[in-house]
Formats: structure tokens, C-alpha cells, sequence
């Protein structure tokens, strides 16, 4: 019997027993793969629609859990960010920066806003100024022209005759 142990069975079998031992596993997997494709391919109406009624139903609930689990981290966040007096404080703190950040923001803001509307305001006024100015002297210029026209008329007839 140690003999029979010591001789090889590879030895005593020839090598084609052993790829069908072999290949009943890659047959049943190469079927199933295959009955997959085959299903996949010759589906059928109602698993089209399962597949659909499956999602339909799927999505919602993801979405649900995901929100659920944001919603839950938030609440660990508060939770941890306000546990005690001090972190209480410390989070008070930054809102207050925060806030002092934003307000300094916003003033400068409607200084620079202010400023350029006070700017523009000046330039309108110096252009219509100079507008009135100019209106003015030309006003000046008609009122002698008409003052001295009559003159100009009399003077002109009597050179003439």
C-alpha cells in the first residue's frame, strides 16, 4: 500500500480526466453566464417592467437614507459643537466675527457705493453747469444782437438812401 501511496495517481490517469473534472466548473459557470445572457437578451416585457417598478421604488429610498444620514451627521455636528458652556461660547465667538466680518463688508461696500455716486453726481453737475454757462452766453449774445439789430437797420437804410 505505501507503494500504491508513493506511485503517483497523475502518473497512472491520462491528462483528459482531469479537464473534464475542470470544466463541469467553467461549463456551469459559462451555462449561467450564458442562460444570463440569453435571459438579458430574450427578456421579457414583464421583467422589463419589474426592473423599472424595482427602481422606482429603489431611488426614493436611497435618497431618503442618504438625507437621513445628512440630516443625522448635522445633529452629531451641533450636538459636539454645543456639548458644553465653553464650546458654546467659542461658537457664539464665531458667529460674532462672523457677523462683525460681514457688517465691515457691507459698509465698505456702501462707502465705495456712496463715494462713486457722489463722483458721478459732481461730474453731472460741473457738465451741466458748463451747459448752463454756455446757454447763458449765447442768450447774452442773441439780447445784443436784438438790441443793436434796430441800430444796425437804421444805419444800413440810411446808407442806402
Amino acid at each position: 500500500m505505501a507503494t500504491a501511496n508513493t506511485t503517483s495517481p497523475r502518473a497512472g490517469k491520462p491528462a483528459a480526466p482531469k479537464r473534464p473534472a475542470r470544466s463541469p466548473k467553467r461549463s456551469a459557470a459559462s451555462s449561467s453566464a450564458a442562460s444570463t445572457k440569453t435571459s438579458t437578451s430574450t427578456s421579457t416585457p414583464a421583467s422589463g417592467v419589474t426592473s423599472y417598478a424595482e427602481r422606482a421604488i429603489l431611488i426614493p429610498v436611497g435618497a431618503a437614507l442618504i438625507a437621513r444620514d445628512r440630516v443625522a451627521s448635522s445633529v452629531n455636528d451641533a450636538l459636539s459643537s454645543y456639548s458644553s458652556t465653553s464650546k458654546a461660547q467659542a461658537q457664539l465667538r464665531k458667529f460674532e466675527r462672523r457677523g462683525n466680518t460681514a457688517r465691515n463688508r457691507l459698509e465698505r461696500e456702501v462707502r465705495k457705493a456712496r463715494v462713486r455716486f457722489e463722483r458721478q453726481l459732481r461730474q453731472r453737475r460741473r457738465e451741466l453747469e458748463k451747459r448752463v454757462n454756455n446757454l447763458e452766453e449765447r442768450r447774452d449774445a442773441v439780447a445784443k444782437n436784438v438790441t443793436e439789430l434796430p441800430n444796425r437797420v437804421q444805419e444800413r437804410i440810411q446808407s442806402l438812401v
